[in-house]
């Protein structure tokens, strides 16, 4: 039987049906920014493909779509574009439509407006002028007024369909701003939901509370019970799930909430895939036994895990054979399972967030179903077609940020809520290459745990989304105790975030960075150079693999 996710769409009841935002993705890198912005003013937001088919939306009764920007022209073949009755099912809606960069563009050629490459871009920031004397989007008595917003295109719109007005122009005399309200269609062309727009969310409120008229009613309790009742729904009374505890935030809150749903028919398994951190099996396991109280099972299956990585090199090889021995695990572990209860269990609970979902799928226009793939998540994409547990993701729409808030909601402790993102595949994308070479995997251990003691130690753990150490699988030469050595080198990396979905690198201190790499090579046999990653993201990925 393959793979299903049981329960993996985020309820958009609760008052939040009437109010949802849907958001059309074109591949811009900040269209997960205008989901976060939404969901931060209270509304539900959901991001979809820009060219899914529209039977993907049925049951769907947006007050507002916003269609995202992307690197694409109008004019370059194959370019995405909204689906094909779009207009129709958005105007059945009663539906407001902002297009943005991209999506303005699209919205106006594809009603008879033109669209030609600029004569002059703009990209970055660019100072726009509201030229209307009333607008929906600016408000009452603003012409004249400007505001510095960020610009990133090529294209241009020249002539406007029928019924559309400029609200707004850039100074460089291109339009910046768009609006049909009769029809209820509004363009933007530079990116309100970024903070380099100082007065972009200002636009934003008044596009959803004033012109759309939607209410901030989406709350995270909200959430809570809805996904409840999802669960309760889906699992059957007599029917068992089993848990893949990892040790992190998304798959401990996972399990707290399926818990509270279904009781003791929840069993968690805590696996040692021999990829963890330092001392990392036994801190979990104390914090689920004495602090969360759940009732966890503890398989050590380190030997399986690395015997079938030893000599695998390529990163998607890896996280896929990771996926794959995780649900032999759970197989095994299931099938024991029924032997004790008498009946075998048909779900599997994963913490797979929205970012996981987001990066593991392709944009329009790459010939492929959706956006670049960056990395194949082993939550999403590593998992085998023949899997016999059904999936139940409680969480696979929500940011790592929604999800700590109801992780305290659900009264997990705040200090295991502010622990730092691990990654499924754990050390297995932090050693490069084979992950079986040597004693990489111990090495890393310890100068990780140095690295993240120190900044704990510094007080700066909860300043820092991420923090940890890259084993590089070069040797360099060295001088130690006046002899000259030939061993590895590691990277720092930690990251500053809100959601892991764009990320700036942390600036250390001078004098830390002095102490950590000192402590690291004094302390740590076989490490001879240590470096820091300062790339933020993009273009980077927060992992190295």
């Amino acid at each position: 039987m393959g793979s299903t996710a049981a329960a993996s769409v985020l309820p958009v009841s609760a008052g939040s049906g009437e109010n949802l935002v849907l958001i059309l993705d074109y591949g811009s890198q900040y269209t997960h920014l205008i989901t976060r912005r939404v969901r931060q003013l209270g509304v539900l937001s959901l991001c979809v493909s820009g060219t899914a088919p529209l039977a993907s939306l049925e049951g769907l009764r947006p007050r507002a779509v916003i269609l995202s920007g992307g690197p694409h022209s109008v004019h370059a073949a194959g370019a995405p574009a909204f689906p094909e009755g779009f207009l129709d099912f958005a105007a059945a809606a009663g539906a407001h439509v902002l297009g943005v960069c991209y999506g303005m563009q699209l919205l106006v050629q594809s009603l008879g407006g033109a669209v030609v490459p600029g004569e002059r871009q703009e990209y970055g920031k660019m100072d726009v002028e509201v030229t209307a004397a009333s607008s929906a989007l600016y408000g009452e008595a603003e012409t004249g007024k400007r505001q510095t917003v960020w610009m990133s295109h090529g294209d241009e719109v020249v002539r406007l369909p029928e019924g559309f007005e400029v609200v707004a122009r850039s100074v460089q005399g291109a339009v910046a701003a768009i609006e049909y309200r009769e029809k209820r269609f509004y363009g933007l062309q530079y990116h309100p939901e970024v903070t380099h727009s100082a007065q972009g969310m200002e636009t934003l409120c008044r596009f959803l509370f004033n012109v759309c008229g939607i209410k901030a009613d989406w709350k995270m309790q909200d959430v809570l019970d809805e996904e409840i009742k999802t669960i309760q729904s889906t699992v059957g009374p007599d029917e068992h799930v089993i848990c893949a505890l990892s040790g992190g935030v998304d798959s401990t809150v996972a399990a707290t909430l399926v818990h509270k749903a279904i009781g003791d028919r929840l069993h968690c398994v805590f696996v040692d895939n021999g990829l963890l951190r330092y001392k990392e099996r036994e801190r979990v396991m104390t914090t689920f036994e004495s602090d969360l109280h759940l009732p966890v099972t503890c398989v050590d299956a380190s030997e399986q895990f690395l015997s079938k990585l030893k000599g695998v090199e390529d990163p998607e090889q890896k996280r896929k054979i990771i996926g794959r021995e995780f649900i032999a695990v759970f197989d095994e572990f299931a099938h024991k399972l029924e032997q004790k209860i008498g009946k075998r269990p048909e779900f599997l609970v994963q913490g797979t967030l929205y970012p996981d979902v987001i990066e593991s799928c392709p944009p329009p226009g790459s010939g492929r179903t959706h956006s670049h793939t960056i990395k194949s998540h082993h939550n999403v994409g590593g998992l085998p077609k023949d899997m016999k547990l059904k999936l139940i993701e409680p969480l696979k729409l929500l940011f790592k940020d929604e999800v700590r808030k109801l992780g305290s909601i659900l009264n997990v402790p705040d200090s295991f809520l502010k622990r730092h993102p691990f990654p499924g595949p754990g050390l297995a994308v932090r050693v490069l290459g084979d992950v079986t070479q040597g004693n990489a995997l111990e090495v890393l251990r310890q100068v990780d745990e140095i690295f993240v003691q120190a900044i704990k130690d510094a007080g700066l753990y909860d300043k820092i989304w991420q923090a940890f150490a890259v084993f590089l699988p070069v040797q360099t030469v060295g001088v130690q105790g006046d002899q000259r050595t030939h061993s590895n080198a590691v990277v720092l990396r930690a990251i500053t975030s809100e959601d892991g979905m764009t990320a700036d690198w942390y600036y250390f201190d001078h004098a830390f960075l002095v102490d950590v790499v000192n402590k690291i090579c004094n302390n740590v046999r076989g490490i001879n150079r240590v470096c820091q990653d300062i790339t933020s993201k993009p273009p980077a990925t927060v992992e190295w693999e």
